[in-house]
């Protein structure tokens, strides 16, 4: 089937695959499935489209791997009338934009299309099942950071996998992602692996706050006690609330705060066991606020507030994180933190100035 691009329409294009939601994620995870020989439609904005259109789609990863993918295979639409023929829909959009999806999925999905949250967040599956009662739709997850370099160009800047609910409506797809090289990986129970997902998003804001790369970032010590004390309050909330975050890394959860707080050189030995980061890696936070987009603060950190609120307990630690994203956001002359003064101002809002744990 040749695959024409189109920048407007969709009525015209059918695929097996469809991606809702062209983003850096989207584009890299369609991509790979189209470079391992799937039926892969896009949907996303204007400018995306017109990118791929002029430069197709060249991705890499922390490892070496180069796939590429010329703009005469590549099928694009900006409505979701280019997902009505697909089997099996991957929806990437932030997570603020979930409503919207789901209703203008719900305008043109075929009863019984099988429906993949890969988002950020906990509670985005449950938005889409709201929105689409006559479809499939499975929780899931990707374990890894995506660069958008411009150009069609996305990099996979750290390792992981891609994770979803186990449902049998999955099994017709199973053979395409692992022609991709993205093996699904499945659980029966997705929450615990949300969670665990979310804890170490909980670095997101203080990346993004740092105005690091990745690795840079996590190479200073107070940038990682900042990680370990939010990292504490969330895990003593999920405890609370019974659940026990799936184990996601070489260490369990429950370890991390006190591995993140070990000197520079321990924590890089064992940083390097534990999970490969590209040098030039940020999170996805850090590029919203960098591109004067919103951020996802509100199903990170939030997601921690919420779920103390709804505990009849506070969170002061990642409020406080939220408080600082969202005024970055409002400031384009925002000035970034040093890791002591951040960690001083999170030291601050716990009521814990000397973080006696440290």
């Amino acid at each position: 089937m040749l695959h024409l691009l189109s920048a407007e329409a969709g009525n015209d294009i059918m695929a097996r695959i469809c991606i809702y939601g062209a983003g850096a994620i989207g584009c890299y995870v369609g991509g790979r499935l189209l470079a391992g020989g799937a039926d892969v439609a896009f949907i996303g904005r204007k400018p995306v489209g017109a990118e791929l259109h002029r430069h197709g789609l060249s991705l890499t990863d922390y490892r070496g791997g180069h796939w590429r993918q010329g703009p005469a295979v590549i099928a694009f639409a900006t409505g979701p009338a280019a997902a009505a023929t697909a089997e099996l829909v991957l929806v990437t959009v932030k997570s603020a934009g979930t409503a919207t999806a789901g209703a203008e999925l719900a305008s043109v999905l075929q009863p019984g299309t099988v429906v993949l949250s890969l988002q950020n967040g906990i509670g985005n599956a449950g938005l889409l099942r709201t929105a689409l009662p006559q479809q499939k739709v499975l929780a899931g997850m990707v374990a890894f950071n995506v660069v958008h370099r411009g150009q069609g160009a996305f990099h996979q800047g750290s390792q992981g996998h891609l994770h979803a609910q186990a449902a049998p409506a999955l099994t017709p797809f199973l053979a395409s992602f692992t022609a991709a090289r993205l093996p699904l990986v499945r659980h029966d129970d997705m929450e615990p692996v949300l969670w665990a997902k979310l804890l170490l998003n909980l670095n997101n804001a203080i990346n993004a706050l740092s105005g690091l790369p990745l690795r840079e970032e996590l190479g200073q010590r107070a940038y990682r006690r900042c990680l370990a004390i939010a990292q504490e309050e969330a895990l003593g909330l999920l405890a609370r609330a019974g659940i026990r975050p799936a184990r996601l890394t070489p260490l369990p959860a429950q370890l991390l705060p006190a591995a993140l707080r070990l000197p520079d050189g321990v924590f890089q030995r064992l940083g390097r066991r534990m999970l490969a980061i590209d040098p030039l890696a940020r999170s996805s936070m850090a590029d919203d606020l960098v591109a004067g987009r919103p951020t996802e603060i509100d199903w990170l950190n939030g997601e921690v507030v919420r779920l103390a609120e709804r505990l009849g307990r506070r969170a002061p630690v990642n409020n406080r994180l939220a408080a600082l994203v969202r005024a970055a956001e409002r400031d384009a002359n925002r000035q970034y933190w040093p890791g002591e003064t951040l960690l001083a101002e999170l030291q601050g809002a716990a009521g814990n100035p000397a973080d006696a744990t440290a």
